[in-house]
Order: structure tokens, then sequence, then C-alpha cells
């Protein structure tokens, strides 16, 4: 028997999805309530931009980079760093570091910021062409969300951005439960129980 043989260990990483889309949802479903008017103040939409929208998007990266799958390492991973950023300028709002850092608070910034990821969000619309047509709309409807808070933010039109932006975030969250059980329910079955749509195959090249 030969003592040196290398065996090589495979290791599967379950598909993160489910619980990434989960928390998507979660935090939308939370922060529209408040643009809608439906809750008040935003000391309770903190913790779950923390914890869902920041830290579920966040573990859904690392686990989705484990498996080598580029497009959502990105858009998890980037997307749950933007919720810890709009918890953290929540928290500046509210005074929570203190009256100086409020009372230096730009709300341009921010409109700059939702400017970036806009354009963020737009190439990444085009990558989900090749995912599924669920993934493919909630992309396109969070570039719309990221639109109408940078012209929010900048004065532009406000109560209509404000709005436009109110009710977008909620589909969103809407799309992001129905993506995240059908991550969950097609995975746990192994078959279509919740159909997402084929890949529209528009930019990738068949080889």
């Amino acid at each position: 028997m030969n003592i040196n043989e290398t065996q090589n260990v495979k290791i599967t990483n379950a598909d993160p999805s489910a619980l990434g889309l989960f928390g998507l949802a979660m935090v939308t479903l939370v922060a529209s309530s408040q643009k809608l008017g439906w809750t008040e103040g935003l000391s309770f939409a903190i913790p779950w931009a923390i914890f869902l929208g920041g830290f579920a998007q966040l573990f859904a990266c690392i686990e989705d980079s484990k498996r080598h799958n580029l497009f959502g390492t990105t858009a998890f991973g980037a997307y749950g760093l933007f919720w810890i950023a709009v918890a953290a300028s929540w928290l500046t709002k509210l005074g929570f570091f203190g009256e100086a850092m409020a009372a230096n608070a730009d709300g341009k910034q921010l409109g700059f910021a939702f400017l970036g990821y806009l354009i963020f969000s737009l190439f990444m619309t085009i990558a989900a062409t090749e995912t599924n047509r669920v993934l493919f709309s909630i992309l396109a409807l969070i570039d719309v969300l990221f639109l109408a808070l940078s012209m929010n933010a900048f004065g532009i039109m406000p109560e209509f951005s404000h709005e436009l932006g109110a009710w977008t975030e909620l589909i969103i969250s809407i799309l992001g439960f129905y993506g995240s059980a059908a991550a969950m329910l097609n995975g746990q079955f192994g078959r279509v129980f919740l159909p997402v749509g084929k890949p529209m195959g528009i930019f990738k090249k068949n080889i």
C-alpha cells in the first residue's frame, strides 16, 4: 500500500440564494413601509437593514464565492454593504454618532452614492439576463429604485421620486420573497416547484 497516496475531497456548498433573497425581501419590505407612510421613524428599520439587508446578503456573498458564482458574489456583496451603509447613514441622521455628525450631514452625498449604485445596478442588470427572469426583474426594478432615490436626494421632483421609490421597493420585496421561495423549494424538491424563467441568452456567446 502506498502511504503517500493523495485523496481529493470535494466539499459542496448549498446554494445561498434563498437566504440572500430573503434578506433583500425583508429589508425592502420594512423600508418601503416607512416610505409609504404605513410606519413611522427609522429606529426599527435599522436592525433589519444591518442584519437582513447587510449580514444575510454578505453571508450569501461569501458562500457564492466558494461556489465560484461571480454574479451572486458581486450582487449579494455589493447590496449587503449598501444596506449597512444606509443603516449607518440613518444612525448619523438620528444623532447616534453625535450632534456634530448629524449637523454636518449633506443629503446630496447620499445622492451621489445612489447614483454610483445606479451605474453598478445597470451593468448587473445586463449580467442578470444570464440568470433567470425573476432575478432580472429584481435588478431592473433596483435600477428604477436607485434612479428614484438619486432624484429625491438631489431634490428633483421630490414627491414623485419618493412615491416611485416607495412602491418600487415594495415590488422588489414581493419578488424577493418569490425568488427566495423558488430557490428554497426548487432546491429542496429537486424539481421546478416555482418557475423562475430561463436565461434570456441575449449577450452570452454560444461556444
